[in-house]
């Protein structure tokens, strides 16, 4: 099952490499992904349009220096419109009062334990859904438990780091050009779908 991991700055980036690597430690089924290999700015590509209406769960790696970023914005955006999935903010040196609109409106993980695990057992039941093999809750919280001092030892390398400098915030006319081409790359598949639609009666008639 696919997992949409989104960041934007340094340590948010540092986040999602962590979860990437210890998330399919935890539930094996589970295919995280993040743009390490695709600068923020770059236009989209089929590649990516195509993860999101695939990811079933979206992750949201926020810090303080990201949270007004377009980019997290429109992504978090872009995940909250694909079809039944589930969209959470993981908050690293935050609490979820410290959000604002539109992203408080997620579910939020924080930098906790127990927060963590009801992030686990909700992408467990989601691989459940996707009809993927997943762990039962007994086998799922003993996998976890040994799994968790890595993750908490990681992350906390990044609380007493020092926010370096936020990069330029991109302009609206960027973010813009990329929802537009985002929208014309979803026109342009519902149109081939119509035409397939078109020509099927067609076909099915060849055939009687």
């Amino acid at each position: 099952m696919k997992v949409f991991l989104s960041w934007s700055g340094s340590r948010s980036k540092k986040i999602a490499e962590i979860l990437h690597n210890w998330l399919p430690q935890v539930i094996q089924a589970v295919e995280p992904w993040f743009s390490t290999d695709i600068e923020k700015g770059l236009r989209w590509g089929p590649e990516i349009t195509d993860l999101l209406e695939k990811s079933k769960v979206g992750i949201i790696c926020l810090t303080r220096e990201n949270l007004d970023e377009n980019w997290i914005l429109f992504e978090a955006g872009a995940l909250s419109k694909t079809k039944d999935a589930y969209v959470c903010t993981f908050l690293l040196d935050m609490k979820p009062t410290d959000i604002k609109p539109p992203l408080a409106q997620f579910q939020h993980t924080q930098f906790k334990r127990e927060d963590v695990w009801k992030l686990i057992l909700t992408i467990n039941e989601n691989v459940k859904k996707s009809g993927g093999t997943s762990p039962s809750k007994e086998i799922l919280k003993i996998i976890f438990d040994k799994f968790w001092p890595d993750l908490e030892k990681k992350l906390e390398k990044i609380t007493k780091q020092q926010p370096e400098r936020t990069e330029p915030t991109r302009s609206d006319r960027e973010i813009l050009e990329e929802i537009l081409e985002y929208v014309r790359t979803l026109v342009k598949r519902e149109e081939q779908g119509d035409e397939l639609q078109r020509t099927l009666p067609f076909y099915s008639y060849g055939k009687m």
